[in-house]
């Protein structure tokens, strides 16, 4: 009975840990992080596991400790929505101390972790979890703007990769950290309008014009145009040592024209079910857009 119960019990811990660090989008940030490391060790930096697994370890630690933070800081707003009421904290399955305990663990674990990879990785791992905690979630119910704030932290990832395996923050790093940038508006503003009436109950603004209007659907498709330019302008050699042959290039505009047509979508139909399949879209490009970087590497 005992052995059932802290089966039990472990299992339920295990769940709120993942729970309170969103482990799918941790992992999937972390899969950012992972591509740009395998796009910037050459050989003047060659490739060294330690050095993977410490940014692997690191990145999670980042992630989990900004969303845990988050939800420490939302946890009454939490409350009020569908999607988020039966997290830990608003739950009331852990105490705000817990959570604020296990957010500042993780930081110092994942700030020293990217620190002994060098110095530059860790404070920009740094930054990101100030802009993500004390900027972007105090902003979201005060104005739209926050997304542009958010946008930030959630562009690090990619480049912090390239960071971690060279030293250096550069054109290169600089170029990835562009393209996520600017794939974070359709991705969010799509989430933003599927789920507009569950962000409404607490206040957040997630939308540019604040409703599911033509002018927000119109920004959609602005941004993943910029996007679809970012993507590409590593095949024109602007990008110093981080390039794509021209096949690569030939996917991936083909890739982002596929994007391009579900944010169309979402403008002539302007329907909760049009925005979340431009939201499940967009997570299956920006993945299919690392790999297509990564191969073209390893294949030229």
């Amino acid at each position: 009975m005992n052995t059932s119960t802290n089966t039990f019990s472990f299992k339920a811990i295990f769940q709120d840990f993942k729970e309170i660090t969103k482990a799918g989008l941790a992992v999937s940030v972390l899969f950012s992080s992972i591509a740009g490391y395998l796009l910037g060790f050459n050989s003047s930096h060659p490739f060294s596991w330690t050095t993977l697994i410490m940014l692997s370890v690191g990145g999670y630690c980042m992630v989990g400790a900004s969303n845990a933070f988050n939800q420490v800081i939302e946890k009454d707003l939490d409350a009020l929505m569908d999607r988020t009421k039966n997290r830990p904290v608003p739950a009331g399955r852990m105490s705000p101390n817990v959570a604020l305990f296990i957010a500042s663990l993780l930081t110092i674990i994942g700030l020293v972790l990217l620190y002994m990879i060098n110095p530059k990785t860790a404070m920009f791992g740094a930054i990101s979890i100030f802009l993500y905690t004390s900027v972007y979630t105090p902003l979201k119910t005060v104005t739209s703007l926050s997304v542009f704030v958010g946008a930030i932290p959630g562009a690090i990832p990619f480049m912090l990769g390239w960071v971690a395996a060279t030293g250096n923050f550069g054109i290169e790093a600089g170029t990835l950290f562009m393209i996520q940038f600017f794939w974070q508006f359709p991705h969010f503003w799509a989430i933003g309008w599927f789920l507009f009436e569950d962000y409404e109950k607490a206040g957040f603004f997630m939308l540019p014009t604040g409703k599911r209007d033509n002018k927000t659907a119109v920004q959609i498709i602005l941004y993943t145009l910029w996007l679809i330019v970012a993507s590409l302008l590593p095949c024109f050699g602007f990008t110093g040592q981080f390039f794509i042959s021209p096949i690569a290039a030939v996917l991936v505009f083909v890739l982002g024209l596929w994007m391009l047509v579900y944010a169309m979508k979402l403008y002539k139909q302007r329907t909760p079910k049009a925005a979340r399949t431009l939201m499940l879209v967009s997570v299956s490009y920006i993945t299919l857009l690392q790999i297509i970087y990564i191969t073209d590497k390893f294949l030229r």
